[in-house]
């Protein structure tokens, strides 16, 4: 997938994958790579930005594996944000759908 696309969608993909259920990094880097091939280094910036524009929460819960993993949970403000996205992205979406269809004729 052309990297511009998959930069363009990756924050509307982690929103929703958070939205659904409260996740810990690693987990979540696995749910988006279900969707677009994403590894931690692309990821863990991206939570910390979501984070910090206070559209996560975080919360640390003990792990039978290991130390204790950070989670994260969508906000208010982060469901509404998510909300928005998605609206751009479908009316992106339909536009260039549109204009790619209009061409073919």
């Amino acid at each position: 997938m052309n990297a511009q696309f998959k930069k363009g969608v990756l924050e509307l993909i982690v929103l929703e994958s958070v939205r659904q259920r409260d996740m810990y990094g690693y987990e979540l880097v696995e749910e988006v790579s279900k969707v677009v091939d994403v590894n931690e280094g692309t990821i863990y910036p991206l939570l910390k930005r979501l984070t910090n524009e206070r559209y996560f929460e975080t919360y640390l819960r003990e792990s039978t594996e290991g130390p204790p993993r950070k989670y994260y949970h969508l906000t208010a403000a982060g469901v509404l944000y998510r909300d928005k996205l998605e609206e751009e992205w479908t009316e992106f979406a339909g536009r260039v759908s549109r204009f790619l269809r209009e061409c073919k004729e």
